[in-house]
C-alpha cells in the first residue's frame, strides 16, 4: 500500500506541478496576450493622437485659408462695388454725352437748312446777276454801235472834206 500510496502522492505531485506549469503557462501566455493588446492599443491610440493633431494642423491651415479668403473676397466685393460706381459715373457722362450730340445735331440740322435756304437765294442771285451781265453785253454792243458811229461822225469832222466830196 505504501507503493500505491507513493505511487498517488508522485502522481498527486506531478499532476500538481503539471497543473501548476500548465496554469503557470496559461497565465504567461495570458500575460503575453495582455500585454500584446495593451501594446497594440497603446500603438493605436497613439496613432489616432498624431491622426488628431494634424487633423488639428490642418483645421488651423483651412481657418487660416479661410480668413485669407475671406480678406480677398471682401476685396473683392469693394472693388465690385467701387467698379459699379465709376462704371455708373461713366454712364453719366455717356447720356451727357448722348443728350449733347443730340443737341447739337439738332442745331446741326437747323444750320444744314439754313445754308440751305442761303444757298437757294445765291442761286436766285448769281440767276438774277446773269440776267444783268445779259442786258449789260447788251448795253455795251449798243454803245460800240454808238461809239463806232461817233468815231466816224468825229473823222467826218476833222477832215471835211470826206464830208464835201464834191469839194477838191
Amino acid at each position: 500500500m505504501a507503493d500505491q500510496n507513493e505511487k498517488r502522492s508522485t502522481f498527486g505531485r506531478a499532476a500538481r506541478i503539471g497543473g501548476a506549469t500548465i496554469a503557470f503557462a496559461v497565465m504567461a501566455l495570458a500575460f503575453a496576450g495582455m500585454g500584446l493588446f495593451m501594446w497594440n492599443m497603446g500603438n493605436d491610440i497613439s496613432q489616432m493622437t498624431r491622426s488628431v493633431v494634424q487633423m488639428g494642423k490642418d483645421v488651423t491651415s483651412m481657418a487660416h485659408d479661410m480668413e485669407g479668403m475671406a480678406a480677398n473676397m471682401r476685396q473683392m466685393a469693394g472693388s465690385m462695388v467701387e467698379g459699379q460706381a465709376r462704371m455708373g459715373d461713366d454712364f453719366a457722362r455717356v447720356r451727357l454725352g448722348m443728350e449733347s450730340m443730340t443737341a447739337n445735331m439738332g442745331q446741326m440740322s437747323g444750320d444744314m437748312g439754313q445754308l440751305n435756304r442761303n444757298i437757294s437765294a445765291m442761286t436766285q442771285r448769281i440767276g438774277d446777276m446773269a440776267v444783268d451781265m445779259r442786258q449789260m453785253n447788251q448795253s455795251m454792243a449798243v454803245m460800240t454801235n454808238s461809239m463806232g458811229h461817233m468815231g466816224n461822225d468825229i473823222n467826218k469832222f476833222s477832215n471835211p472834206q470826206r464830208m464835201m466830196p464834191f469839194i477838191p
